[in-house]
């Protein structure tokens, strides 16, 4: 009885696998089947994307103040619209909503604006195209930083130049800080100069020496790009003379030189006779 009975479970076995079998291959059939028709299965979401994914977002949330804070004012200056905390989070991964140090600080950084609802950027001069920037510079007839204009509209640089192109503004570098200032060209500015007064401003002749230009400048109320005593002193300081070497004289071909290039007579046509 007892080996019947295994034989009995053995074949219940078998039928089972069978059966298993089957499926396996009838579904196989049918997925194949419906590929042919023009029906695409929809890919299987790995597992190992989505945790990679989750990582980067917990790596986002768990950044410095500043860093988030960076990622959001970074999205507003690009996208130029005014979000929610909802778009904000699902554009750059930042929950405002749940840091309240980020709420807090974006809401009172002075590039960002808050409604009470939506964020978005706030550039230092509310500009919308070209006309308005060059009325804003016209209002600055001692000059406007650039760097304060940079962020102001998407295509601000290219118009700057435009307008330089056009001779409505000047474009001139600070000596102290190098950057670049926008002046005004106002038509309306534009003086004849005689020749007389242009022929003695150009006969006027400068000191040699650039201390003696410098004291003149200071003189004048005008601060000197340049400090020649300084440097003189810290190069006498360092061994090296601020006096400029004097050049060798070129040696000069004469009758007692040895011609090797005989043979080129045109190179010695203007030989020393002393």
């Amino acid at each position: 009885m007892a080996l019947q009975d295994r034989l009995d479970k053995f074949k219940k076995q078998q039928e089972k696998c069978q059966a298993t079998l089957s499926s396996i291959a009838a579904s196989q059939k049918s997925a194949s089947h419906g590929s042919a028709n023009g029906k695409n299965v929809p890919p299987a979401v790995k597992f190992s994307n989505d945790t990679e994914r989750l990582q980067h977002i917990n790596s986002i949330r768990k950044a410095p103040v500043g860093a988030q804070m960076k990622r959001v004012i970074d999205l507003l200056l690009e996208t130029r619209q005014a979000l929610t905390p909802e778009q904000i989070n699902q554009s750059c991964y930042v929950d405002i909503k749940a840091n309240k140090d980020v709420f807090e600080n974006l809401r009172k950084n002075p590039k960002v604006n808050y409604d009470g609802q939506r964020f978005s950027y706030k550039s230092k001069y509310g500009l919308k195209d070209k006309t308005e920037l060059l009325q804003l510079i016209r209002k600055y007839p001692e000059g406007l930083a650039v760097i304060d204009l940079k962020d102001a509209y998407p295509t601000v640089m290219e118009d700057l130049q435009a307008l330089k192109a056009a001779g409505q503004i000047w474009l001139l570098s600070n000596f102290d800080s190098q950057e670049d200032i926008a002046y005004p060209n106002d038509p309306k500015l534009h003086i004849k100069v005689d020749d007389d007064l242009k022929q003695l401003f150009r006969s006027i002749e400068l000191p040699r020496d650039m201390i003696d230009i410098e004291k003149d400048l200071q003189k004048n109320g005008m601060k000197p790009a340049t400090n020649t005593a300084k440097r003189r002193s810290a190069a006498q300081i360092q061994g090296i003379s601020s006096k400029p070497k004097p050049k060798k004289k070129k040696s000069e071909i004469n009758k007692r030189t040895k011609l090797t290039n005989a043979h080129l007579p045109e190179l010695f046509q203007n030989l020393n006779n002393s």
